[in-house]
């Protein structure tokens, strides 16, 4: 067995190795796409502010140049491809937002990404585009691009980058408006530093959403479950719950016991958030909440902070994850200084944009 140690190790290795280069052939390829993308939606942006084009003729100029580029090329090439590629140039011209990780301008320089190019052969233009950090694919720039506002684009381009979102994931963290959830609590500053920064998670209340939506347990609104189903529907699809929890959650474990003079009482869910550095413990109700459900909480986040926090860590987070929350009940139940326990609502269904976009005006 020991001769076959060192076989088993270089087989390792050169395994690592290929693997590496293999991401790293796709990495180049993503690159060469946006790059060439890039510099077809300026090709086409030049040539219709020189001729002034007016949109009716701008349209026929692509499905003209989608034929000629289809016919020689094959697939890629079609006339909302081509838009697309002239919509990239035109918002991503001026600024290193393509990634927040380009090369930033010296003092005083715009950092634009296109300059002139007569007589410069395209080979040494997409060489010295190329230069430039694309960390996203094609097909997220594309819903990116469908995004109109500058903020929130930003965002969900910096979100995408940090969190490794698929584009199904990205997709999905749109269409459940976790701008709009995170924004709900923010001020004007705060909303700014989201499209600057995303999501920073310093203190408790930055890791909270407005609420919580959990389409994807599959449970139907008017459909009657417990408490229990609920949880296991949760743990079933952990790595959806977590996405949608958002930054930093590690799963610690479910219904976690504990016992005082006898009687036993069981945690829902623990989590453990490596940026804010503490437990976050979740009670799930089906019901409207109630004043009982907050003491309860109380009394969990008060056992996790004396009996399993370290000294290092940060006080413990509590969230009673119900059905219908009832603000009364938590502006008199809760002290004016609490900062340990959070109600939030759960949705079975994603609300549309335009909901989320009245309810945050």
């Amino acid at each position: 067995m020991s001769k076959l140690i060192p076989h088993n190790a270089l087989i390792n290795s050169i395994k690592k190795l290929i693997d590496e280069a293999r991401k790293q052939v796709v990495r180049n390829v993503n690159t060469t796409m946006l790059v060439t993308n890039f510099e077809i939606g300026r090709m086409i942006v030049e040539y219709e502010q020189k001729g002034r084009q007016r949109a009716e003729y701008a349209k026929e100029t692509l499905k003209t140049i989608s034929q000629y580029l289809t016919a020689e090329f094959g697939k890629g090439y079609s006339v909302d491809n081509l838009e697309n590629c002239r919509k990239f140039y035109l918002a991503y011209k001026i600024s290193d937002t393509v990634s927040r990780k380009s090369t930033q301008p010296k003092s005083g320089t715009p950092s634009r990404i296109s300059e002139k190019t007569s007589g410069t052969s395209p080979y040494e233009t997409l060489s010295r585009n190329s230069k430039l950090s694309f960390e996203l694919t094609w097909s997220h720039y594309v819903q990116l691009l469908k995004i109109a506002d500058e903020q929130e684009r930003s965002f969900y381009q910096i979100e995408a980058i940090e969190n490794n979102w698929s584009v199904r994931e990205f997709a999905r963290q749109y269409s459940a408006g976790i701008y709009e959830r995170l924004a709900f609590s923010r001020d004007k500053k705060g909303i700014k530093q989201l499209a600057k920064k995303g999501q920073v998670i310093e203190k408790p209340i930055d890791a909270l959403k407005s609420h919580y939506v959990l389409e994807f347990l599959n449970l139907k609104e008017d459909n009657r479950y417990s408490e229990t189903e609920l949880e296991t529907a949760i743990i079933d699809k952990l790595e959806h719950f977590m996405l949608e929890l958002g930054k930093g959650f590690l799963f610690e474990g479910r219904q976690r016991r504990f016992t005082f003079e006898g009687d036993s009482f069981f945690v829902d869910l623990v989590f453990y958030n490596r940026l804010l550095k503490c437990f976050v413990i979740i009670d799930l109700k089906i019901g409207k909440l109630t004043h009982q459900d907050i003491g309860q909480m109380q009394m969990y986040v008060n056992y996790y902070d004396r009996m399993m926090k370290t000294d290092d860590e940060n006080p413990t987070i509590g969230i009673i994850l119900c059905r219908e929350e009832n603000k009364t009940v938590v502006e008199f139940t809760l002290p004016k200084t609490n900062n340990q326990i959070f109600t939030k609502e759960y949705k079975h269904y994603l609300p549309s944009k335009a909901e989320l976009q009245k309810q945050l005006q």
